[in-house]
């Protein structure tokens, strides 16, 4: 019984991860278009607005998404031991700091278009960051979730002889993408700040909600780290009585 729950828990987890897997790739796509021009891109992000923020693709992003993190949060708290080889511990370190960067673009995209029905272009979404000086931080953005997400893929894919064979490309295809992606995103930078002699104002929307928007970044973010730190102390406390409960057992026979 137990065997067959881990096996439902892995293919969830799969199945999870590739739908943010789809999204990311999207995403640095979408980025990368912006080498060609900041229109083209912008037509590129209508697309993707409709396919994400339709409702089937609500429920599947935000219910991965959830899901993923929950599962994440089950395995630090049963994990037993940390000795792991050094391309686990990058795709750890990936998967949790991805949040933590997502959670600032969540916010000042998502959820002020819902709550405040601001609704982010890259013209927009730029001017903010450059007025802000976060653009640093949206071009490292994706990385992570991209990282893990392939990583995690390559984990599941490497017992194949097909994907073992093709690992070099692999490998480039993984390294090229988000190169491309913040190559385009300077682009379109560059290609804001010379549309006027100064930048353009940021949007009164977001200007005017600055302060509850913040507020909702430092809970959402506090919430986090609050859940995964909970997990691993859990987790460890739990290893803790278990080898006291061995240690018992061993004396007492």
């Amino acid at each position: 019984m137990r065997i067959r729950m881990q096996a439902v828990l892995r293919r969830l987890q799969l199945a999870s991860g590739l739908v943010m897997l789809t999204y990311l790739f999207l995403h640095l796509v979408n980025h990368a278009l912006g080498i060609w021009s900041l229109d083209l891109a912008g037509r590129g992000l209508v697309l993707a607005l409709r396919l994400w923020r339709s409702t089937p693709g609500t429920i599947a992003l935000y219910g991965a998404a959830s899901l993923h993190f929950a599962l994440a949060l089950h395995t630090l708290y049963g994990r037993r031991h940390w000795a792991l080889p050094p391309a686990e511990w990058i795709r750890l370190w990936a998967g949790l700091s991805l949040p933590m960067l997502l959670i600032r673009h969540a916010v000042t995209t998502r959820l002020a278009s819902t709550l405040y029905g601001f609704e982010p272009d890259y013209e927009r979404v730029i001017v903010v960051l450059l007025t802000s000086g976060t653009q640093g931080l949206q071009l490292a953005l994706l990385a992570p979730g991209w990282i893990h997400g392939c990583l995690g893929l390559w984990f599941r894919l490497r017992h194949y002889v097909w994907a073992r064979r093709m690992k070099p490309a692999l490998l480039a295809f993984m390294v090229l993408l988000p190169l491309l992606s913040a190559a385009g995103f300077i682009r379109m930078m560059r290609a804001v700040e010379g549309t006027r002699l100064g930048l353009p104002r940021a949007d009164p929307t977001l200007v005017a909600h600055q302060a509850a928007l913040g507020a909702w970044r430092h809970n959402l973010l506090t919430l986090y780290l609050a859940l995964v730190a909970s997990a691993l102390i859990l987790g460890q406390w739990r290893n803790g009585l278990e080898r006291r409960r061995l240690r018992k057992s061993s004396l007492s026979s």
